[in-house]
């Protein structure tokens, strides 16, 4: 089927990374403040799976939290503009997405968990980024366009739908579709069932015992990545 160009580009925008890559360094790090929260309250499951974010029809959620006997869930949400904290008490609070640093949005997420009566504590230093600056720290990185972070989110709405598709052709042990906010990337991943060689380790800022944890067996990833580095 032919898709015209007006409607494709709706559904598949244009994402040139050089015009928005300080928004996408931005949301880095703001994705790396809640996913890191998930990490510290989850328990841990094969290959880092409790890590990871999923889109969503506004975005990106971390589907909901264990804290003690209750639960919460944080979303950014790219139509509205806001990150949101539901807890299972029925308590909501939304943090306005705008231009603002790093330094400024973490404080600010700690800031409402501990209202909330959720408080949590993760290790403010970035993965997998070289020169990382700590989160309580990061003045430099304070981007947000609008437009780009919308439209990154759209394509990775497609991206999810067609992962989504691909993934359900294989009856093997497979990954959910999830985004890795270390690696800032959408992916699923089949696994052959045999050992792999071990991972070289290396990675900036991740413990090498994660790494080779994580491709510990052969593996076949299919992934989306706007972009970036040096």
């Amino acid at each position: 089927m032919k898709i015209p160009k007006e409607e494709r580009d709706k559904f598949w925008p244009s994402l040139p990374f050089a015009e928005w890559k300080e928004t996408a360094a931005t949301l880095h790090m703001w994705t790396q403040i809640i996913g890191k929260i998930r990490l510290t309250q989850t328990p841990w499951t094969n290959h880092s799976w409790h890590v990871t974010l999923y889109v969503t029809g506004r975005g990106l959620t971390t589907s909901p939290i264990p804290h003690g006997l209750s639960t919460f869930e944080i979303s950014f949400d790219f139509i509205d503009h806001q990150l949101r904290i539901d807890g299972s008490d029925g308590r909501r609070r939304a943090i306005e997405l705008r231009p603002r640093p790093v330094a400024d949005f973490y404080h600010a997420v700690m800031k409402t968990l501990a209202e909330l009566e959720l408080p949590v504590t993760i290790n403010t230093t970035p993965n997998e980024i070289q020169d990382a600056i700590p989160f309580e720290r990061d003045e430099t990185h304070r981007s947000y366009d609008r437009d780009y972070a919308n439209r990154f989110w759209r394509v990775l709405l497609q991206a999810d739908r067609v992962f989504k598709d691909f993934r359900s052709r294989f009856c093997g042990k497979c990954s959910p579709v999830h985004f890795f906010w270390d690696s800032f990337d959408l992916a699923v991943t089949r696994f052959s069932g045999r050992p792999a060689p071990p991972h070289p380790g290396g990675v900036p800022h991740l413990p090498d015992a994660i790494a080779r944890e994580a491709y510990s067996q052969e593996v076949s990833s299919l992934g989306f990545w706007p972009g970036g580095g040096p």
